[in-house]
């Protein structure tokens, strides 16, 4: 169960190589967790996050999952349940895709929106089943500013993220009541193994922080985190401009 403030004993990531994730973690080891489970496609990265964390004195396993098989996210997670409560599952997997080249490779467009949000949808509710039959537990999912308004620079990733994010809202507001909550986490450009190489855009931040904007919004049992916070006043200007106008802007 949690503790007092609401942070949590044992918790779930879906996506366990991301770095923002896997920052989250360590916060939340260094507070009270201490069960982790990194589900993810079997590899050497994911060995490494494990024995890491392990290194924090945390009690963790691993099980194989991959966001392009829906079929098997039932059997993947019921076998986390089954070995006891999960107080929080982290939904931190996604990919960026290359823009220009998936415009010209339509499947790849396809498979930036499958995992990041297909994916999601079916990992979510199977996640979000699972802890409504426990009676309590937290779902976060990594959404992104990207989703907030289409950008020719990367309306691709950006509408998979748009769907994420309406998808995680309507489902706390569908399991709201329940003992369940669900916090949407919407980062701007976050340094990181993803966006390496990239123009860093402006309020770009880091997993770490990300990671700190988490924990503070599970303290609070917020349902929307914005990190850096200036990113919420920032887009809601960007979301009302003229389309004529937001065209003109390098973005």
């Amino acid at each position: 169960m949690k503790d007092a403030f609401g942070l949590p004993q044992s918790l779930l990531v879906l996506g366990g190589t991301s770095e923002i994730a896997l920052a989250t973690v360590r916060r939340l080891v260094a507070r009270r967790t201490r069960t982790v489970w990194l589900a993810g496609r079997p590899s050497p990265a994911l060995d490494a996050a494990a024995g890491q964390l392990r290194g924090l004195g945390a009690e963790v396993r691993t099980v194989a999952f991959d966001a392009l098989d829906p079929e098997g996210h039932e059997a993947a997670l019921g076998k986390v349940f089954a070995e006891g409560d999960i107080d929080l599952v982290l939904l931190a997997f996604g990919i960026l895709g290359d823009q220009a080249h998936d415009e010209r490779e339509p499947l790849n467009a396809v498979r930036v929106a499958q995992t990041n949000y297909t994916g999601a949808v079916s990992a979510g509710l199977v996640a979000a089943r699972s802890l409504q039959a426990q009676g309590h537990g937290s779902l976060v999912v990594l959404s992104s500013v990207a989703g907030e308004r289409a950008r020719r620079a990367n309306f691709i990733y950006g509408s998979s993220k748009a769907g994420l994010d309406t998808f995680a809202q309507g489902l706390g507001d569908a399991l709201h009541g329940t003992g369940v909550h669900v916090m949407v986490v919407r980062p701007g450009f976050v340094r990181s193994r993803m966006t390496e190489g990239m123009a860093e855009a402006p309020l770009a931040t880091t997993p770490e922080a990300v990671a700190t904007a988490i924990e503070l919004g599970l303290r609070r049992r917020s349902e929307t985190v914005w990190v850096p916070g200036a990113l919420r006043v920032v887009m809601s200007a960007v979301r009302h401009l003229p389309r004529a106008v937001f065209r003109r802007l390098p973005v």
